[in-house]
């Protein structure tokens, strides 16, 4: 992915990416991203775009295991966010779920992954703290909590889910307050272009349904040409 890419992406929200990545397939259909309703810690902030260093976490209950083996894991899993391609973002799995309790994410452990590199996290779990997250480290997330419960690091760049999305660690993700989807390495080189192209076409509809006058004749004329556009 160049600057250039990664520039646009940044710009645009993950519909626009979700409705790009089907033009480049030529199809509708495509189903790589969250299901549900996510929150965002800061929605004005922009796009997380990133590849995914991923990681499992659980809170609930506490460790089982020797607090060396927890330790030393926590270690590993911070040399792990600290690795690989840039830019990066952290997709951690709660393995709670639903019962999600432990905020992982907040002041300090967002400060840390910023000062690893890491551009945002991306998590079906807690987050907390808002108001005194780093700028630039967006997190979306399942809820907001106030506790960090047991929370401790289960397993490191393996595949994880959140939200209904499955993905390995190493995958370009997309993400913003929608949630967030997995762009197809297939797709990226055409991306841009599809991008510019979905803008300029939608664009057909938008002025002139924001024009002073716009009525129903005009927009049978405006939805024609947008049409023609799309085909």
């Amino acid at each position: 992915m160049d600057d250039t890419l990664l520039a646009l992406l940044r710009r645009v929200d993950t519909p626009t990416v979700c409705n790009a990545i089907e033009m480049v397939e030529g199809k509708r259909g495509f189903d790589r991203f969250t299901r549900g309703t996510m929150l965002c810690s800061d929605p004005a902030g922009g796009a997380l775009v990133g590849y995914a260093r991923t990681a499992k976490i659980a809170a609930v209950a506490p460790p089982t295991e020797p607090p060396a083996v927890i330790k030393q894991r926590r270690m590993a899993y911070y040399r792990h966010m600290a690795s690989g391609p840039r830019p990066a973002i952290a997709v951690i799995e709660d393995l709670d779920g639903e019962n999600a309790v432990g905020a992982f994410w907040g002041e300090i452990n967002t400060t840390v992954h910023k000062g690893l590199g890491l551009s945002g996290a991306l998590t079906n779990g807690v987050m907390r703290d808002l108001g005194d997250l780093p700028d630039g480290f967006p997190v979306v997330a399942g809820s907001v909590g106030p506790s960090h419960a047991f929370v401790h690091v289960r397993e490191i760049g393996t595949q994880v889910a959140v939200h209904g999305l499955a993905l390995a660690d190493g995958e370009l993700v997309h993400a913003d307050r929608h949630g967030a989807l997995v762009i197809p390495s297939a797709c990226i080189p055409e991306l841009g272009a599809a991008i510019a192209k979905l803008l300029e076409v939608e664009g057909l509809i938008l002025g002139p349904a924001r024009e002073v006058g716009f009525d129903i004749d005009k927009l049978e004329t405006a939805w024609a040409a947008f049409e023609q556009a799309r085909t």
